[in-house]
């Protein structure tokens, strides 16, 4: 056995095991706050008086401010204790859940969400940060795969146990309940968020690089640009899915919200499947590059092939190829973050994440609003599909000619030379793999 291998099947310590745990159920309630607003979208539209368009707009405010926010988010924690930004981010997207409920003219509600998308932009760059700075290399696309296990399961419970108890006791119960409920986690957190300086040995001495050093690697623009094209399709899910399925395919709130669930928690089972797959694969001799381009390509052309065809069949044969898409968005969402952390390294995932972040969550906006102006002027979902379809393609383009190779980017240092009695500074370009990154 390698030494790879080995360090594969090594157990993580039982503190980074609870970090791990809390991270996932971090992102589980992250989901179902930004998630729960589709959910009662039916009911919602109906209370309001509300059209297609303006349903869209409301579903997509979240983004404006989270995707304006994960830039700030990404320097602090590259700059200040992550553990206690994510906890401060924590409180006050489920505060804003909270409050949702209590609120009753589209106003109020818009700026409710613009509140939730800034606290939710701290969690990704703290989640990348984290696992980037105290997880081994060798354990983080099962660490990542757990995360993204966690984003799945959200929308899945969301829609299950949301569904089910809107269409009993209305929608703004659920979002008093969750939001109270989800205050809980900052407990432990409390007592088991990493602290110290984490993986020393996979520090690079003295390298700090600026925002402006990742804008000029290509490879950040392309992981960018991937990230667009690969939440595409998961916005268009989490944001139109339960309105697609009451309104388009007639299943009833409780026939939805149990559809809805099962397709989400497909992706929660290939995401984890695919983390310990691609952990593996690497561990016997597997480029990092050919592991997780495999599982991009791979479940892009199955998200984009499988929500074309949906569009096309009967009921029942839709449900099954939504099935399909939820295992083919896990599949993406096991490799997207491990490829992000292998380029930036510890140092630099944090604002690489958040500018990634920044760039690519703007399609939740897009996707929310984009589908809702397609619906006012079709009447259908068929040409909403499409355009999903059309974006994996791109996403496809982006990390085949973009981001490969998956290798570290060396960053720029500066290291003072004497030369006889003239001080001399020698300037160490970014590279990629120690080769220019073009």
């Amino acid at each position: 056995m390698t030494t790879d291998s080995m360090t594969d099947v090594k157990k993580l310590p039982r503190t980074l095991r609870y970090v791990l745990a809390l991270l996932a159920f971090s992102v589980f309630i992250n989901y179902i706050d930004r998630g729960n607003l589709s959910i009662a979208a039916p009911m919602l539209k109906d209370e309001l008086g509300m059209s297609a368009s303006q349903l869209g707009l409301l579903l997509s405010s979240f983004f404006w401010t989270y995707s304006l926010f994960l830039i700030l988010s990404g320097w602090l924690v590259d700059r200040v204790s992550v553990s206690w930004v994510l906890a401060i981010g924590f409180f006050l997207w489920s505060a804003a859940t909270t409050a949702t409920g209590f609120l009753h003219g589209f106003t109020a509600l818009l700026v409710v969400r613009l509140v939730l998308g800034m606290g939710e932009s701290v969690a990704y760059p703290a989640y990348s940060k984290i696992l980037a700075k105290y997880f081994p290399a060798s354990q983080r696309a099962s660490a990542n795969s757990m995360i993204a296990s966690g984003l799945a399961c959200g929308p899945a419970f969301g829609m299950l146990l949301g569904g089910v108890l809107m269409s009993r006791f209305g929608w703004r119960s659920f979002f008093v309940v969750v939001g109270a409920i989800s205050l809980v986690w900052l407990l432990p957190w409390f007592r088991w968020m990493p602290r110290g300086l984490g993986i020393a040995a996979e520090m690079q001495p003295g390298a700090e690089p600026t925002t402006l050093e990742i804008l000029k690697q290509r490879a950040a623009w392309g992981t960018f640009l991937g990230l667009f094209c690969s939440a595409y399709s998961l916005y268009f899910l989490i944001a139109w899915l339960p309105f697609y399925l009451v309104r388009e395919r007639h299943f009833s709130m409780d026939a939805m919200a149990k559809i809805g669930a099962a397709v989400f928690l497909t992706q929660a089972l290939s995401s984890t499947v695919c983390g310990r797959i691609g952990d593996r694969w690497i561990a016997v001799g597997g480029t990092r590059t050919r592991v997780h381009m495999t599982f991009m390509i791979v479940g892009l052309l199955g998200t984009g092939g499988c929500l074309l065809a949906s569009a096309l069949v009967g009921p029942t044969l839709s449900v099954a190829l939504l099935l399909l898409v939820g295992a083919s968005v896990g599949s993406t969402s096991a490799s997207t973050w491990p490829v992000s952390q292998t380029l930036a390294g510890p140092r630099a995932s944090g604002r690489w994440t958040g500018l990634q972040c920044a760039f690519g969550n703007t399609s939740g906006a897009l996707a929310s609003a984009v589908t809702g102006f397609i619906l006012d002027r079709t009447g259908d979902f068929f040409w909403a599909f499409a355009v999903a379809a059309a974006v994996c393609i791109v996403g496809v383009l982006s990390w085949l000619l973009l981001v490969c190779p998956v290798e570290p980017v060396i960053w720029t240092r500066r290291t003072s030379v004497s030369l006889g009695n003239v001080g001399a500074e020698l300037m160490v370009g970014p590279t990629m793999g120690g080769s220019n990154a073009g």
